[in-house]
């Protein structure tokens, strides 16, 4: 990331003996008028920091969707399993997790999380550590065993935070998922399940052959309101520690004043209305990925969207 006093573009003037018309330089804001100003303002490095966190919002849903997706399926799939404490896991995590405040879990989880790993990594690294961990109200561990180490370069320090994340948001809309997944599992007609019975399948070729392929169109409605209730959650990425365009946002838009090198207004006005389109453009995308997929699953299906097609044709 550019540092804070590097601007872009740092464009030097030219030659008044090459007979060239001098060329904007954004070294001294102080000299600039209207829209070279601006178009300095625009390309400052915190404004590149700015623009690159959209790209870690999109980023996040697209590693947190799957992964999020393969807990709800874990999780149902345990929830129906005939093996009772298997059974009692699948439930209980999506109980415990849906009734727990999402803001209350990413503040616990995270922090119980870190601890957890730098505890793991502080019993292999330094066995011979004769201090408590616990001392009062501070977790306190040898420095081999910090994640990430002090010395690690900043990128390592983000991706850590990243990751750790991606792993919070998984875990409690892959809850949500679960109770969705759950429900359309049980959705899918029992003759179906019969038939493939009396076909001689067996328990796990009825399940991933028959009732996995038609539980999709089912679950769908569910999946699409979750992956929207996804995108709006994005701004909780402040509560973990990574800089997101909310954080970006309100740290540009506040008041400057002239020990600054742009000062300018309250502008946080404008750039909550820039995050404002970026949102609904990206529910409008999804609200039409999302009902191009349920036109595809719902071909050849005993529903109302299925019966829809059918009549059409």
């Amino acid at each position: 990331m550019a540092r804070p006093g590097f601007f872009l573009p740092k464009i030097l003037k030219s030659n008044a003996h090459q007979g060239e018309q001098p060329i904007l330089s954004c070294a001294d804001p102080k000299t600039l008028e209207s829209l070279h100003w601006l178009a300095c303002y625009l390309t400052t490095g915190k404004h590149m920091a700015f623009y690159s966190s959209f790209g870690t919002v999109l980023l996040l849903l697209a590693v947190t969707a799957p992964a999020a997706l393969a807990f709800g399926f874990g999780g149902a799939m345990a929830a129906r399993s005939g093996f009772a404490p298997l059974r009692w896991c699948g439930k209980g995590y999506t109980a415990i997790v849906r009734g727990v405040p999402d803001i209350a879990f990413f503040l616990f989880f995270v922090i119980a999380l870190d601890q957890g790993f730098e505890w793991l990594r502080h019993k292999v690294k330094c066995p011979d550590w004769d201090m408590p961990v616990r001392q009062g109200s501070d977790f306190v561990v040898c420095d081999a065993a910090k994640m990430p180490l002090s010395s690690s370069p900043q990128w390592v320090h983000e991706s850590y935070g990243f990751a750790i994340a991606v792993l919070t948001f998984a875990i409690v809309f892959g809850a949500f998922a679960a109770n969705v997944l759950y429900g359309a599992m049980g959705t899918v007609p029992r003759a179906q399940i019969e038939t493939a019975e009396a076909y001689g399948l067996s328990h796990r070729q009825t399940f991933w052959r028959i009732l996995v392929p038609q539980m999709w169109v089912f679950a769908l409605p569910g999946l699409g309101n979750l992956w929207m209730i996804l995108i709006k959650a994005t701004p909780l990425l402040f509560l973990l520690g990574v800089e997101d365009i909310v954080y970006w946002a309100r740290e540009l838009g506040s008041s400057k004043t002239a020990v600054f090198d742009f000062p300018h207004p309250d502008w946080r006005l404008y750039y909550f209305l820039t995050l404002l389109v970026f949102y609904l453009a990206l529910t409008r995308v999804s609200e039409v990925v999302l009902s191009r997929v349920n036109m595809r699953l719902s071909h050849g299906q005993a529903t109302v969207a299925g019966d829809a097609q059918r009549r059409a044709a």
